[in-house]
Formats: C-alpha cells, structure tokens, sequence
C-alpha cells in the first residue's frame, strides 16, 4: 500500500465532504491522550489514577496509609463490583470500579502531575533518598509540593515531615544570604502554604524574607496585598509603613494598589504624624533601680522627661527622616541616647542626676520602639 503524505492526507481531509463522523474525528484528535509516568506506573500496581494527563499506577494499600484522605475514598467503592443485566433485547455491562486499568482511572482533580509525584516519592523511597531532604541539596519545589498535597489529602505524618524539611531549606544561613528562588516556590506560594497549614516556623522565616525585601524596597504592594489575603498583621503594618515612606507619586503610579489601601495610606500619614507631635510629652515609663528612691526618684523622673523631650525635638530637626517616620526618629534618639552612654559624653543636669538608671533609660527606649512596630497596621485604617 502507498504510504500518503502528511501533508496529502491533511489536505485530503479538509476538503472531504462533511459527514456525522467529521466532528467526532476532531475532537479525538483534539485531546492528549495521557501518558504513563515512567517511575509510578508500577507494572504489579493495583489502582490507576490519571493527574492532568498523566497515568499513575500504584499500590492501593500504599495510598491508604497514615489514614489518610484516600482510606475513605477507596471504602467507598469497595461495593462496586462489574455485573451484568438484561434490559429489553439488549445486555447491559455496567463498568467495573474506577481506577482497575487506564481506560478507566480514578481522576484526581485540582492537583497536579509533579505533586502526585512527589506524594508517591514520599510512600515509596527508601530512607536514605528521604534523608536527602534534610540535606543542603534539598528540592524545594518537591518539597512544596508533597507539602501541599499531603494536606489536601490529610497524610498527617507526611505533611508535617515535609513542612519540618521546607522549614530547613528558607533557614538556612545560606539560603538568607541569597535573594535567588532558582527551581523553588515562589515566596507568595510559600506563604500561603504556611498559612493553610499553619506552620508558624514556616510562615516566620517567610515573613522574613518579606521584610527583607521590603527593606530593600522590592515587592512592597505585593508584600501588603498577601498579607492582606491572609490576614498576616504584623507583615501587613510593615508593608503599609514601608509604601507610606515611598510618597504618593508611587502610590499612584503602583498599578496594583486599590482605592481602598490608599485611603489607608493617607489615614496612615495622619495617624503617625498625631502620635509624633504626642512623643515630646509622653516619655515610656521607666522601671527604676531598686536604689531609685524617694527624691532621688522624683528627680529621675523629671531628668528622664527633659531628657526624652530635648531627643524628640532632635527628631523634629532631622531633615532627612519623612514626616511620617516615628520608628526612624526613634531610632535616631535611640542611637544617640547610646553615644551619650557609652562615650560617657558630659551632660551636666541629665545623666549625671539619674546615675542607678541609665540602662533603664535604654529599655524604655527599645521597648517603646517596639510597641509602634508590633501596633502598625493599626495606624493603617479606614476613615
């Protein structure tokens, strides 16, 4: 028989007249047919399941384990059992139970082939290929993805092996010193992922990594819209603080703010600016030296005052801190309440009146500092 073209036959059928099977022939040919996966299609397996378009074959005592999602699943259809019966003239065999060869698996929907995949690595590799996750050549990708399937699939013992072992890889003094994702999750999929799971040692190494960035002034809008999502307050007050400090030409500029958070940027700008004409009048308290008696403390506390006020009004004067930027003056005053400690700088009428509380002075200070960087999304409201 002549072997025709490509070409010949495409042409040929193009232009063929139409027919009831033309359509059928175009669909058919429109669908991928799924392919087996060459290392979890396993030849004495006894359960098919199709991912995306790919077939997995496998144990199903395996799937079962660690009660998971999948037991159920499986008990459901334990029943079903491929049987026949006489309708009118004709025999009528009803399928057997999904997933008993690959014209008929169990489809999986809203997961992925690679996670499968790395599900089924999880269930059948031998210890020391498990170990490699705990080492510097850790997949993180792998890594993610059995993390989240696990979850959906409720494999308890695994997801929180998987979750403990992505936590190694973004702590890692060397991961901290690069800024690379190279074949890895995003850090917006990672975060989300410690959400869902609520893998709080997760979620702080990504929260900082957030503030890494945000510090170096990359991804600011998309660090606020995930912590807005999932409700992370802390990250959230710090991505707000660090676009306030950006100025209202990139706000307007930053395509991907909504009218909403740009109200609260500027209810932001007015809140800070109240709270750093109030700082001059309200110094932190201090938790006096056991020595700190009777007028001494009373003389204390009045120095501490002048003093906290005499820092505040440097602040004022401090042409290159923004309006807004209360933790950057206190900062400021924080340094230099430091120089005047430490280089034992005269200060006739200050230090020298409070001389059992100095270090106190600096914790009052520092403890000040982080009351407004823990309160900062509160400053960030509607009006």
């Amino acid at each position: 028989m002549a072997h025709l073209s490509a070409d010949v036959f495409a042409d040929s059928f193009m232009h063929s007249e139409a027919s009831p099977s033309t359509p059928k022939l175009q669909l058919h040919l429109s669908i991928p047919i799924p392919s087996r996966d060459p290392t979890y299609y396993i030849a004495d397996g006894n359960t098919v399941l199709l991912v995306e378009n790919t077939l997995f074959k496998v144990h199903r005592s395996t799937l079962t384990k660690d009660a998971s999602t999948f037991d159920s699943m499986f008990s459901l259809d334990s029943d079903l059992r491929s049987s026949s019966h006489v309708s009118g003239n004709a025999v009528v065999t009803t399928v057997g139970p999904e997933g008993e060869n690959d014209d008929n698996p169990i489809r999986l929907q809203g997961d992925t082939a690679d996670q499968f995949r790395a599900l089924l690595w999880a269930l059948y590799s031998l210890p020391h290929e498990l170990s490699v996750a705990l080492s510097p050549e850790a997949n993180p990708s792998q890594l993610f993805n059995l993390a989240r399937i696990s979850h959906k699939y409720e494999f308890r013992s695994i997801e929180a092996w998987a979750l403990n072992a992505l936590t190694q890889v973004y702590t890692r003094p060397l991961h901290h010193s690069s800024n690379k994702e190279v074949d890895g999750p995003t850090l917006e999929q990672l975060t989300e992922l410690a959400s869902l799971c609520e893998q709080r040692d997760l979620l702080e190494a990504a929260t900082q990594a957030w503030r890494r960035r945000i510090a170096s002034g990359k991804d600011i809008s998309l660090a606020l819209n995930v912590a807005e999502r999932l409700n992370l307050r802390a990250l959230l007050g710090r991505a707000y603080y660090a676009m306030l400090l950006q100025g209202r030409e990139v706000w307007d500029a930053d395509g991907h703010l909504t009218r909403t958070q740009i109200i609260r940027l500027l209810s932001g700008h007015y809140a800070l600016g109240r709270l750093w004409e109030r700082l001059p009048n309200e110094p932190p308290p201090l938790t006096h030296s056991h020595r700190c008696l009777g007028a001494a403390l009373v003389r204390c506390n009045q120095t501490w005052a002048g003093l906290w006020k005499s820092m505040m009004d440097m602040g004022r004067q401090g042409m290159l801190l923004q309006y807004p930027d209360v933790e950057g003056k206190l900062m400021l005053a924080e340094g230099m309440l430091k120089t005047l400690m430490e280089r034992d700088v005269p200060t006739p009428g200050l230090l020298e009146a409070m001389p059992w509380c100095k270090e106190q002075m600096l914790t009052a200070t520092a403890g000040k500092i982080r009351e407004i960087q823990e309160s900062l999304v509160d400053y960030f409201v509607d009006v």
